[in-house]
């Protein structure tokens, strides 16, 4: 399997791809076809393991790795997680189902990729023969961030750069990174929002005056966001991984289709479910939940996708992102793989501040596409009625998609003639990573302490609280850097020595 850039002839090996994080002309690596899963495939699925279940749709892209060590690497990623499997089903009600994902180190979905791909990057240099040190620069909006650092924490030939918008993440975000354990690692919080953090790095990655000043170093540039195919990969298997569950339950027959409810925000996650769709994978619908920061809601709806609108800080922090980078990989589909086009409506994107796709691109996304965004008013509702409901406290992400769910509900249950299907919410969080919000959405009460939040929720809901989280109340502060974003460079580079 070859992968190509979005935006130009551009190729690369599957360990090309993660080594380097995106082409050199800007664009991300896409596969050059969609590898098929076939109905035999996903039946052998049903008596699989998380990680076999893993092992089989990684193998699908990156078929230089070897199947055995993949599979052992991918053991090894999940052994770290609380229970016996890492992506647990939750039926809530008959047709509602909970798929968690933050029973990882970090307590947030972004583990279920960044525990694997300190494997696929140092196999991937390995199998390239690369011997010089690996820099893995990431910006992020609260998550991906720890993920990074603790995947990579004192890794063999491998630096981790963390960049953070400073008022941007959750408290409990902020410890999580700032507190950091390892050598290899740096923190830097970033005078902005998310959106300033990611252009400045992606502006990195784009030039080569960079990346030569960091290879007299000896260092190459990686990327842990999911504009590396290597951190959206693994997260194609948790969709099917859900399937076969609602199968093996007895929920669903083989065959049926299942409707996706994912919270974005950069829109790497629910691009690993339309990527599952196009493998085979009997998806009905995806829904493409966002938060007051709705510039997604009015692209599915309107064609028109449009940065240049007042930016919000919510509760829901990491989805406060009004340019989402892996929509480029769907809008490369989306013109059927077209490379020119792809890469003059990202120039348009970033001169003008927006982009509109033809009236039949739009007629397509609706076939597979529902989109819509839940308010500060509307998550904290969602939570609070949800407990009250089923005794089960959301996080306020997570609260966004079921509610812009239930929106899409109604609206098919108005159609006599939609078939019945079941919804799959995607939760992306702990409710414990933070408290400050979801004590507020289940009380209506303040609290300004993250850990009294913690105990507060604990309180209420019994939920067992992760011990990773319990830890950072005695952990010092390591990481207090504060840079607008032109210096970021300047961080890497003082950082690298």
């Amino acid at each position: 399997m070859r992968f190509i850039s979005t935006r130009g002839s551009e190729t690369a090996t599957g360990a090309e791809a993660v080594v380097r994080g995106m082409a050199a002309d800007g664009g991300l690596f896409v596969p050059e076809r969609f590898p098929s899963v076939t109905e035999e495939e996903l039946g052998q699925m049903l008596g699989m393991d998380y990680p076999e279940r893993a092992a089989l749709i990684l193998g699908k892209y990156f078929e230089e790795y070897p199947a055995e060590e993949l599979l052992g690497a991918l053991r090894a990623a999940y052994g770290t997680f609380d229970g016996d499997d890492p992506a647990p089903l939750v039926k809530i009600e008959d047709g509602l189902f909970l798929l968690e994902l933050f029973h990882g180190p970090t307590c947030a979905f972004k583990d279920m990729a960044l525990t694997v791909l300190p494997y696929l990057l140092r196999k991937g240099c390995d199998l390239l023969g690369i011997k010089e040190e690996i820099l893995v620069l990431t910006a992020t909006s609260g998550d991906t961030g720890k993920a990074a650092l603790e995947g990579f924490m004192d890794a063999k030939g491998v630096k981790v750069a963390v960049f953070y918008p400073e008022e941007g993440v959750s408290k409990m975000q902020k410890l999580q990174m700032c507190t950091q354990d390892g050598e290899n690692v740096s923190v830097v919080a970033v005078k902005g929002n998310f959106d300033d953090c990611q252009s400045a790095v992606k502006k990195i990655f784009r030039s080569e005056e960079c990346r030569e000043k960091l290879k007299e170093k000896g260092i190459l540039l990686s990327s842990a966001n999911s504009i590396n195919f290597g951190r959206l990969a693994p997260q194609i298997a948790y969709y099917f991984s859900a399937y076969c569950d609602l199968v093996t339950s007895g929920q669903i027959a083989m065959g049926a289709k299942v409707d996706f409810s994912v919270p974005t925000g950069n829109f790497g996650n629910i691009l690993a479910a339309y990527y599952a769709k196009r493998m085979g994978l009997p998806v009905g619908t995806l829904i493409c939940a966002s938060n007051h920061n709705n510039a997604l809601t009015d692209f599915f709806n309107k064609g028109i996708y449009d940065r240049k609108r007042s930016f919000y800080r919510t509760m829901s922090p990491s989805m406060d992102i009004l340019i989402s980078s892996n929509l480029e990989r769907l809008l490369f589909e989306l013109s059927g793989r077209d490379a020119a086009l792809t890469a003059e409506r990202m120039k348009s994107l970033s001169s003008a501040g927006k982009y509109t796709i033809r009236p039949e691109e739009l007629k397509q996304l609706a076939e597979t596409f529902y989109a819509g965004f839940a308010s500060e008013e509307d998550t904290v509702e969602c939570v609070y009625e949800f407990f009250e409901d089923f005794n089960y406290p959301l996080d306020t992400h997570t609260g966004v998609a079921m509610h812009v769910a239930r929106g899409y509900a109604r609206k098919r249950a108005e159609d006599v003639n939609a078939e019945s299907r079941p919804m799959v919410v995607v939760a992306t969080a702990s409710p414990y990573k933070f408290p400050q919000a979801v004590y507020y959405a289940l009380t209506g009460n303040d609290v300004k302490d993250s850990f009294k939040g913690i105990k507060r929720i604990h309180l209420i809901t019994a939920m067992k609280v992760p011990e990773s989280l319990k830890a950072l109340r005695y952990k010092p502060l390591r990481f207090k850097t504060v840079v607008s974003p032109d210096k970021i460079f300047d961080e890497v580079m003082n950082f690298v020595g």
